[in-house]
């Protein structure tokens, strides 16, 4: 087949191929599974089951020799129209119509008049991606307004904006930019993050440099440095730094330091089993999260440490706490791993290395 005869046949394709559509077909493996969804909604419209059946009915006729591409068009935006009997009419209406894909496009935006939803603030953070972050703000358009004028006014007009605008901005937030009308808010703001370093320490190891034979030992600190076991007795540690002892198979064992707050000692050793919130694509770090019991309470779930994970407080709630219920996925534990279970069955680990990974490897 010729590219004009494919072409051609997409173009007279209308509502009566979709008469036998079948998700489960093969050859859609092949193909964007966008096209499939959209296939399915207008499938779903004109031939699935509805108590509209007097308007399915006249939607197919009037449909007859309307390109399928317009048709999954003008199912796409309708579906902006919550009322369902509404929404049929407005289906029949805009079936009546006949042009190019642009101008259906226009027809379909001038006569739907759903209201946008008012902006709500809110402030986003994205995934980091090589070293970077996204940062979205909505607020009011006065206040925007008035940050883009002073962000502005602190570049060079020469130069690139973008780049400088974000600069201005970050030396703001840390109080080097000397905004304000009264001076205060120079040299106050965003404090840098304290670094926590914590010792990873395998039991065996551990055990081997309390005997005195930790030359060739080399630990790994949560900062990212690394240091032998002779050096660590060999140092005097501040009461702040801390060594963390993981079995290879179970996780984590214990967390020694000179005081004991039995929370917080979990909390940390959780936080890092999974820095970040272990479903998968979700950025939240261990800091913001709530420590999850992966047995729930009421199941008879324990408050250790083989029954804890950090989740965002999402997922924590939208998790899948009891076993008969499989609608959202669930956490569980895989040789001291926290991983995400999809509701199909499948275990999916986290992308951000924990203890278990940086100290054993993904074995």
């Amino acid at each position: 087949m010729t590219f004009r005869e494919i072409l051609e046949a997409l173009a007279h394709a209308d509502i009566s191929v979709l008469a036998g559509f079948d998700e489960s077909a093969p050859a859609f493996a092949a193909l964007d599974p966008a096209l499939k969804r959209k296939w399915a909604q207008a499938h779903a419209t004109y031939f699935g089951a509805t108590k509209f059946t007097r308007k399915q009915a006249d939607a197919r006729r009037l449909a007859a020799g309307m390109p399928l591409d317009q048709i999954c068009l003008l199912e796409r935006k309708l579906a902006a129209v919550a009322d369902l009997a509404e929404r049929w009419r407005l289906r029949l209406e805009l079936l009546r119509f006949r042009g190019s894909y642009k101008a259906l496009s226009r027809r379909i935006d001038d006569t739907i008049t759903a209201p946008k939803p008012t902006p709500k603030k809110q402030c986003r953070f994205s995934n980091s991606r090589s070293g970077m972050r996204n940062m979205s703000l909505t607020y009011s358009e006065r206040d925007i307004a008035d940050l883009e004028h002073l962000l502005r006014s602190l570049i060079d007009p020469s130069l690139p904006a973008a780049e400088q605008m974000a600069d201005a901005l970050v030396s703001l937030l840390r109080g080097a930019g000397g905004a304000g009308t009264d001076g205060a808010g120079a040299g106050v703001g965003m404090p840098y993050a304290a670094p926590r370093p914590i010792i990873l320490v395998p039991l065996p190891e551990w055990t081997r440099i309390q005997s005195g034979h930790g030359e060739e030992v080399q630990l790994i600190l949560t900062d990212g440095t690394t240091m032998t076991g002779a050096e660590f007795l060999a140092r005097e540690f501040g009461a702040d730094l801390e060594v963390a002892a993981f079995h290879p198979a179970e996780g984590a064992v214990n967390l020694y330091r000179a005081k004991r707050f039995a929370n917080d000692k979990q909390c940390t050793l959780a936080s890092m089993m999974s820095p970040t919130c272990p479903v998968p694509g979700c950025r939240h770090g261990a800091d913001h999260c709530e420590i999850h019991h992966i047995t729930a309470w009421r199941h008879g779930g324990e408050t250790n440490l083989a029954n804890l994970v950090p989740l965002c407080s999402y997922h924590n709630g939208t998790n899948d706490d009891d076993p008969w219920i499989v609608r959202r996925g669930r956490i569980c534990i895989r040789d001291g791993i926290p991983v995400w279970v999809s509701p199909n069955g499948y275990e999916v680990p986290n992308d951000t290395p924990g203890a278990m990974q940086l100290l054993f490897g993904n074995n």
